[in-house]
């Protein structure tokens, strides 16, 4: 597993973004030629076995050449208690399918995801039911990120 870049070697262009929760895994899906994520769907932690199935089902149908999972680390950039279940659940994802996992700073990304979800419903392009999927909206700011940084 790796820290912010280097670049990992893609069999695709297609990547998935992962924001780990407490209750809520949001996940977004990429591009590295246009630099541009969506968000795709958020899933329940719990119970564990429906969350893998579901994110089975995804990984599959996406065929991401690379995946980030988001790392929350304190305003200085320093760990906290959730760095390490995040650092946990992306050696499960990167064992679990034997892609590259890139794990990138998520500071900011739900307050964008909120920001951008907000101009989204004043366009008229968004309801509020849609704010259960705000994780969601977060792992797209944060694959994003991620793409501009690594220079995809």
């Amino acid at each position: 597993m790796h820290e912010d870049p280097p670049k990992p070697a893609l069999t695709s262009g297609v990547w998935l973004g992962l924001d780990v929760g407490t209750r809520d895994l949001g996940v977004a899906v990429g591009n590295e030629l246009t630099g541009r994520a969506r968000p795709l769907k958020t899933l329940a932690m719990q119970p564990e076995a429906l969350m893998w199935t579901t994110l089975d089902a995804m990984v599959s149908e996406w065929a991401p050449g690379g995946i980030v999972v988001g790392l929350p680390l304190t305003r200085e950039g320093g760990e906290q208690p959730m760095s390490k279940r995040a650092r946990r659940f992306a050696a499960a994802v990167e064992q679990r399918y034997q892609r590259p996992v890139v794990q990138h700073d998520e500071r900011g990304s739900t307050q964008v995801a909120k920001r951008r979800f907000a101009g989204e419903r004043a366009a008229g392009n968004a309801r509020r039911k849609h704010a259960v999927d705000i994780d969601a909206h977060a792992a797209a700011v944060i694959l994003e990120d991620y793409l501009a940084l690594a220079g995809h």
